[in-house]
């Protein structure tokens, strides 16, 4: 395994715009290890998100090329770079491992022009100490996807982790389909503290790593917590308001994480790790797209279950702090992740008023959203165009046509006229989505060395309120995609 000092060369020039500090390197040694990505035999950039490098203050034209490629595949490092692979645990599919970065090492924390704060992490680039026989490396496909997927999160407007770059390796990885091209991603993110990174904590019963851990997670993501006479609970609580909100949004857009382990949960209220996620077309809260989720545990309409059991997981490893009486801990974390529930159905009621136009509230509003989706289910809707086409959807369906005629009287019984309700609808209803086809179809490209299928994709779903878009990438799969499946690329 490749050593600081032994493994990749510091470049040189600081004026590319990097500005790297390491705090996380300054928590216990317990959390993190010190590792150097593995040099790779041909690195070629590949893509590289000109508009990200801009909002983090570097020189996008000189490490969109051959500079570039070294630094994004690993063969050398930043100035001021000091990698390291993060310590975690998780529970995947309800199970507790202990995990860690296999394939993963932090760069560092690089701060922006305006004094942001992002983890820049390399995926793919080689084994660490926490690879569990792995080879710590990337499938090409795979990591395109998660920068096709990510970046057209980010347009959405949710909150998630983006990608920087994917560089090619030159090297084959193998998998069990066979050999497929290897890449790596660059991953940035508001931090990688995790649900697991607590549960890694927890499993070793340290209260005072736990509490530096806690410490450094509020002055990191909610500083406005410090004074909290319970840190721990008010953390707790603010993170749960966070993944409401953030599952919410997912469901809006009828998003499919795939694989919803507590290591894949981000405290800072990101989505993060692409791996087997995909896009519901016909609408069905039962959807599954990853091959390994054999009993749906991770299905679309189960993803704010899951969240909750996820934060009952972080809640379990807060108990120490939250109270020196573990009865009195367990009952108030109890309380706490009881709030969840209505905390979720808040954000997602609320976000369903606005798909349907609602600018004021009705208690019937939640029977006037589950009826439209049930009529979806039932008739195997498309998910997002049938949001976008209300207003001149018509089918010879005597439910829907009774629906539409509650939604429209229910859409007199509010100030707003036409052209504002369009306005509100058609800037939570998006016009286009990573459609699971065209992602494949993008990816199959790539593969055989055509990225221009992906650019095209990239350039639609940097817009996807933009109804002018061209009608095909707004068309759902033959057959709503029945049988598609997706697969974690590790």
């Amino acid at each position: 395994m490749a050593k600081i000092g032994m493994g990749p060369s510091q470049s040189g020039d600081a004026q590319l715009g990097w500005r790297l500090e390491h705090t996380y390197a300054q928590l216990p040694v317990a959390l993190h290890v010190a590792v150097a990505p593995t040099p790779v035999r041909a690195p070629r950039m590949l893509v590289f998100n000109r508009l990200l490098a801009r909002e983090l203050g570097l020189e996008g034209e000189r490490l969109a090329g051959p500079e570039g490629a070294q630094i994004f595949s690993g063969n050398s490092l930043p100035p001021g770079a000091s990698p390291l692979a993060q310590a975690y645990a998780g529970h995947q599919f309800g199970h507790f491992a202990t995990l860690g970065d296999g394939r993963a090492i932090l760069l560092g924390e690089h701060i922006t022009p305006r004094g942001e704060r992002f983890d820049v992490q390399l995926k793919g680039a080689g084994p660490t100490p926490f690879s569990r026989r792995g080879d710590g490396r990337a499938t090409l496909g795979a990591m395109l996807r998660e920068y096709i997927v990510s970046e057209a999160m980010h347009a959405l407007g949710i909150p998630t982790t983006r990608s920087l770059a994917v560089a090619g390796t030159g090297e084959e990885v193998w998998r069990q389909d066979g050999a497929r091209p290897g890449a790596v991603l660059t991953r940035v993110a508001a931090s990688h503290i995790r649900v697991g990174t607590f549960a890694w904590v927890a499993a070793r019963r340290d209260e005072e790593l736990l509490a530096a851990l806690v410490d450094y997670t509020v002055k990191r993501h909610y500083p406005e917590l410090a004074a909290a006479k319970n840190r721990a609970l008010a953390l707790f609580e603010a993170v749960a308001e966070r993944q409401a909100a953030l599952i919410a949004r997912w469901m809006h857009v009828g998003f499919v994480h795939g694989v919803m382990n507590t290591d894949n949960m981000a405290l800072s209220g990101e989505t993060i790790d692409y791996g087997p996620c995909a896009f519901i077309d016909t609408y069905d809260p039962a959807t599954v797209f990853s091959s390994i989720d054999a009993h749906g545990r991770y299905a679309f309409g189960n993803q704010a279950r899951i969240a909750q059991w996820n934060l009952a997981r972080l809640a379990e490893a807060l108990l120490p702090l939250i109270d020196p009486v573990e009865a009195v801990a367990v009952e108030r974390a109890n309380e706490a992740i009881a709030r969840f529930g209505q905390r979720f159905q808040w954000h997602w009621l609320a976000g369903m008023r606005r798909k349907l136009g609602l600018a004021n509230e009705e208690a019937e509003d939640v029977a006037l959203v589950e009826t439209l989706l049930e009529w979806m289910r039932a008739t195997k809707a498309d998910f997002t165009n049938t949001f976008t086409g209300l207003e001149t959807l018509e089918v010879a369906d005597a439910g829907f046509a009774d629906w539409k005629a509650s939604w429209r009287a229910r859409l007199t019984r509010q100030a707003q006229g036409a052209e504002e309700v369009m306005r509100l609808r058609r800037a939570n209803c998006p016009a286009v989505i990573p459609r699971n086809h065209q992602v494949e179809a993008a990816l199959a490209a790539a593969e055989q060395g055509d990225l221009s299928v992906m650019e095209r994709l990239l350039a639609v779903l940097a817009a996807p309120y933009d109804y002018g878009v061209a009608a095909a990438y707004r068309e759902p799969a033959p057959n709503g995609g029945a049988g598609y499946q997706t697969f974690c690329g590790t």
